[in-house]
């Protein structure tokens, strides 16, 4: 299988302009073979917590049927970042398009401090299933709770899809953690992160990929939006395509 981390440098708070920035990596990813596409932490608004509040909506947006047709159209599997609106606040959220299937929203369970005043932990952990291979999601600050992996691998996941919003350091520590998991649970990791501003920090790319093992196959850079796609089946990086 073929997996995709977007790397993408967000307009902050501007949904329909972020959404056209997406449509040209999903059309990319998908001219390269690509099966599944996921994009950084809030992607689509750019990580900026004061902002949610203002921009959360769900995942039955309208603006975001054009996922929908991409899906069904490149059989690509789409992982979106959004705020999203529950009864009792807001969420940190990963939107998933799949082909000709119902849409499922993964929100943020293990938040970070910081994020608390601005968002509230979700409590649903769904895995699906690929070409016959379970995957988990995770959002950023969970990779640091050694049980969501320990969670996601009980569940069955062979891969984990990472989609986050690192400074430099963040990017550091998190790459030594990554391995560390898929090293413990033989699973394939990826790493969706991106670059540019970003709350009151710069974000710092380097989207990765790391075997079962544990060995990193490839990463992009930490300025470029760009593309990294891997296959599961040889372990080899099929596409690393940085834009100017």
């Amino acid at each position: 299988m073929k997996i995709c981390a977007a790397q993408t440098r967000p307009i902050k708070g501007d949904i329909h302009r972020n959404i056209d920035n997406h449509k040209q990596f999903i059309d990319l990813a998908a001219a390269n073979g690509a099966e599944i596409i996921i994009f950084p932490e809030l992607s689509l608004t750019g990580y900026e917590p004061a902002l949610a509040q203002t921009l959360a909506t769900n995942q039955e947006d309208g603006r975001f049927d054009t996922f929908q047709t991409l899906s069904n159209t490149h059989r690509l599997t789409i992982g979106v970042g959004a705020p999203t609106k529950h009864d009792t606040g807001i969420c940190i959220s990963m939107i998933l398009f799949q082909p000709h299937k119902a849409r499922n929203t993964y929100s943020k369970k293990y938040l970070h401090p910081d994020e608390e005043p601005f968002f509230i932990s979700g409590q649903n952990f769904p895995t699906f299933t690929m070409n016959q291979t379970n995957v988990a999601p995770a959002i950023c600050y969970e990779l640091s709770i050694p049980e969501h992996a320990q969670q996601a691998y009980q569940s069955g996941a062979e891969i984990y899809i990472a989609s986050v919003a690192k400074s430099m350091n963040g990017v550091a520590n998190a790459s030594q953690r990554l391995s560390d998991i898929a090293r413990s649970y033989a699973m394939t990791i990826l790493m969706s992160n991106c670059v540019g501003p970003s709350d009151d920090f710069v974000s710092a790319g380097k989207s990765s990929v790391w075997n079962h093992k544990g060995i990193l196959p490839g990463q992009l850079d930490d300025t470029h939006e760009g593309i990294l796609i891997y296959d599961t089946s040889t372990q080899e990086i099929e596409a690393r395509i940085e834009q100017s």
